[in-house]
């Protein structure tokens, strides 16, 4: 057939949107204003009223947001009781899914937190049964991976009992913030424009939504150096006026491509529905899902990737290792090596999912992965 599948379709959604986003550079650059403009307020006001949120504040990167919530976070008088000593010698607890991204870790444990890697469910979710009962810990962070909504009936009771008990709720929706109906349940979300969203920039960009007015006038200082307070060091993490207007096109488009998403992750689910391989899109929660990555669980998997990549369909593994498993975090309490997440990095592939695919090569992919399977 002599088709080539990339992992993602960015040349193609910038061929569909060029004029669009030249048109929008153009008047960037023409005002000279660079920084902190219009066009930021303008993508701040729509990503929270998107959020159901009262607040957005853009950021360089995911990770930069989660940096800042994390520090938040512990420099907050509000969670002052959690430390029964000094910053450094019984540092706050923070309940982390060990089957995520570097960066999820990474940001807390930079900003003084001590992590505790939880072991997943057999989607990849965090497994709220596995959270040990003798541990004190302050915050959680709930990571929708692939796309997955975190927002199941069942476990409405345990938020609750977290709020009663004051522990903090932080998303890290850098891959679900689109699902369902985008509603946040944390103090704070950490949302990602990275290339490999669904929702990409050119380059990074990132946000905190929030309800809370003094997690937004924190941020917004922390982003510029804290000039806006002087109270707090801070740093240097803005979104440029062009990444926002270029985002601010992309936006009215969003819709349309979670609709097209949604469309191909169905057909393929059932598709896989007459054959042995594991979709990780829950059946009983599909429609809220963001459809972010379309990950399968399968025996072979290596055999399967490079078998897929002979028939020029390119791959990805998300994740090689849960962090628990990393060198760098051993230190960190975690799961035992009979863990859900361990077994999962196994065995699990993402196979390229994006609006931009078409008829023909939807057709193509879901064909080869079961011929080849």
């Amino acid at each position: 057939m002599g088709l080539t599948i990339p992992f993602t379709g960015l040349r193609k959604q910038y061929n569909n949107l060029r004029q669009e986003i030249l048109n929008a550079t153009d008047e960037v650059l023409r005002s000279g204003q660079l920084m902190n403009g219009n066009f930021t307020a303008e993508f701040e006001s729509w990503l929270a009223k998107k959020n159901h949120s009262k607040y957005a504040v853009c950021v360089h990167s995911g990770t930069a947001a989660l940096e800042a919530i994390a520090e938040y976070c512990v420099k907050n008088s509000a969670i002052r009781w959690a430390m029964r000593s000094p910053r450094g010698d019984n540092p706050p607890i923070v309940l982390i899914p060990t089957l995520t991204y570097v960066a999820t870790a990474n940001a807390f444990i930079r900003a003084g937190w001590n992590v505790i890697f939880i072991d997943v469910d057999h989607n990849g979710i965090i497994d709220l049964k596995k959270i040990p009962s003798d541990i004190d810990y302050q915050a959680v962070l709930l990571v929708g991976l692939y796309g997955a909504s975190i927002c199941h009936m069942e476990d409405i009771s345990i938020w609750r009992q977290w709020t009663l008990n004051d522990k903090i709720i932080i998303e890290d929706a850098a891959q679900h913030w689109l699902s369902s109906d985008c509603k946040r349940i944390g103090r704070a979300t950490a949302v990602s424009f990275d290339p490999m969203k669904n929702l990409p920039t050119y380059g990074n960009g990132g946000a905190v939504v929030t309800d809370d007015n003094d997690i937004l006038h924190w941020v917004r200082g922390w982003r510029d150096h804290g000039k806006s307070t002087h109270n707090d060091t801070g740093t240097n993490s803005r979104m440029s006026e062009l990444d926002c207007a270029h985002m601010l096109v992309k936006c009215h488009h969003i819709d349309n491509w979670q609709i097209r998403r949604a469309k191909i992750a169905a057909y393929w689910m059932d598709r896989l529905n007459k054959s042995e391989i594991r979709c990780l899109i829950d059946q009983d929660n599909k429609q809220n899902h963001a459809y972010h990555k379309f990950v399968i669980d399968v025996n072979n998997r290596d055999i399967l990737q490079k078998n897929l990549s002979l028939r020029k369909i390119e791959t990805k593994i998300h994740y090689v290792q849960p962090l628990h498993e990393f060198g760098l975090f051993r230190a960190y309490q975690g799961p035992d090596i009979l863990s859900c997440a361990s077994a999962l990095s196994r065995r699990v592939l993402s196979l390229p999912l994006y609006p931009e695919l078409s008829d023909l090569e939807v057709e193509y992919v879901i064909d080869q992965v079961i011929d080849c399977a």
